[in-house]
């Protein structure tokens, strides 16, 4: 395999990134326009960036990876992915947009009326953008490493750097471009290949056996209902709790934009997972032989080159490389915006130049923790922080949305809760591993932390006796009255 191509690729997508997102520097002056794009982004480019931001290392590269390991059962996670915008259309999308916030704790705090309610939800915004840009890291430093020499902490440095210089350097205003370019580059990178070696499989040369492909043990017999269900119950709610998905909504005129936004978001993303989910079953027919952890995350990366050897393939290789890239800045630099808007205003004062340091900050500190930690599953990485979204900030959203009778207290200890159900179930599940009965009820656990964080949340609200917040009717009824 040649790395020039590829490395060329990189280089590449790194000058459009830099020229795309420096570019909207010069018309980023205001707080508003750091922080939300100054609300003024139409609906098909909004649903754009935000499809790029959310397709991640995960979808990218991760989905193929899993499917190879453990078959059909592989497919629910795009299933969820997707489903969970259904969720996200009908029940926060346009509230959370006419709540006029510019961050997940700005609304937190408006709808309860608490200082307190907002340092918890900050902390639950760090943790979960945190969790979700390390996976981001690792997949670079892995797809890097794959197509060209180099010290394995590379392609983390690179990404750490680029967006952490161009989100500091315009916010969102600046990154929107950036994000919108990307998600079509990620789906053209995967469409052309997927194309090209379908209709060489198509014609001829090998033999597709569908019981080698996914055998009977992989088949819907072998699915754990339990573990089935807690995962599509993560994916679906998880998405409401993401941070950087949810702030993009602030971006969009008017509620019914945000709702307009959705629907696209809906298309687009479904249209990359059909791409995506043939890559993986096309990983099953071409490159078996790299099923097993810490490879099968690359495969996508190695199908051109086996079906078209020489420099056709060399460039197939090249161009998936560069959508890998893209997933990889998109989704870290969607993340970073939202974790700045958090930590400028909660620590550092608030402000253009506060906006500035927690960028580089918030960009510093998972890159720290991908360089001294070994990678996992892509898929299962993120994964993790759709069940820890799920059991803490989504009950608290919707409920915040739609339940007059919400409390401060109420809120605080649900998600406290929620945090220490769901982040205990995981560590002790990783340390017990796959044994005993009860491993999978820690390894998904979102199954019950959901239903205890909802449960806890209504119970010490009835109970608080300082009652809602004096003007719930008034704030809810400004984030349910459809606008002008």
């Amino acid at each position: 395999m040649n790395p020039a191509f590829d490395l060329a690729a990189v280089g590449a997508l790194v000058v459009v990134t830099a020229v795309l997102g420096f570019s909207g520097v010069r018309s980023s002056r205001t707080r508003s326009d750091f922080f939300v794009a100054s609300r003024s982004v139409g609906s098909v480019w909004n649903a754009s960036a935000i499809s790029g931001e959310y397709l991640s290392a995960g979808t990218f590269l991760g989905l193929a990876g899993l499917v190879l390991l453990s078959g059909a059962e592989g497919f629910w996670f795009p299933v969820g992915y997707a489903a969970g915008y259904l969720l996200v259309l009908l029940f926060v999308a346009a509230p959370l947009r006419r709540s006029g916030a510019y961050t997940i704790p700005d609304f937190t705090e408006a709808r309860l009326e608490s200082r307190a309610v907002r340092r918890v939800t900050s902390v639950v915004v760090l943790v979960i953008g945190w969790l979700y840009i390390v996976p981001q890291l690792h997949g670079a430093a892995l797809a890097l490493g794959v197509v060209a020499p180099g010290p394995p902490w590379a392609g983390g440095v690179i990404v750490a750097v680029l967006v952490a210089g161009i989100v500091a350097a315009g916010g969102m205003r600046a990154i929107t471009a950036v994000q919108a370019f990307q998600y079509w580059l990620k789906l053209t990178a995967l469409l052309v290949p997927a194309v090209f070696l379908v209709v060489a499989l198509s014609g001829g040369g090998i033999d597709v056996d569908p019981s080698r492909v996914f055998p009977a043990a992989s088949g819907p017999g072998a699915i754990d209902a339990y573990g089935t269900a807690s995962l599509m119950l993560a994916l679906l709610l998880g998405t409401i709790g993401l941070p950087h998905v949810l702030v993009r909504f602030y971006t969009s005129p008017n509620g019914a934009s945000a709702r307009r936004t959705t629907v696209v978001v809906i298309v687009l993303i479904g249209v990359f997972y059909a791409v995506s989910s043939t890559m993986a079953l096309l990983a099953r027919v071409i490159a078996p032989d790299l099923a097993s952890p810490g490879v099968a995350d690359t495969v996508v990366l190695a199908l051109p080159s086996r079906m078209f050897p020489g420099i056709f393939g060399e460039v197939l290789t090249a161009l998936l490389v560069a959508g890998a890239f893209a997933a990889f800045l998109a989704t870290s630099s969607g993340i970073v915006v939202s974790l700045a808007g958090v930590v400028s205003q909660d620590v550092l004062g608030g402000g253009v130049r506060a906006f500035r340091i927690a960028a580089v900050l918030c960009t510093a500190v998972p890159l720290a923790v991908a360089l001294l930690t070994e990678p996992a599953g892509l898929v299962s990485s993120v994964g993790v922080v759709f069940v820890f979204a799920a059991s803490t900030l989504s009950p608290v959203l919707l409920l915040g949305v739609w339940w007059r009778r919400l409390t401060a207290r109420g809120a605080v200890v649900g998600m406290v809760v929620g945090a220490v159900s769901c982040g205990g179930a995981l560590v002790i599940g990783g340390a017990v591993g796959g044994a005993g009965g009860w491993a999978v009820v820690l390894a998904q656990p979102a199954a019950w932390t959901i239903p205890l964080t909802t449960a806890v949340i209504v119970v010490v609200s009835l109970l608080d006796r300082r009652g809602a917040p004096v003007r719930v009717e008034r704030y809810l009824a400004r984030l349910h009255i459809p606008d002008a």
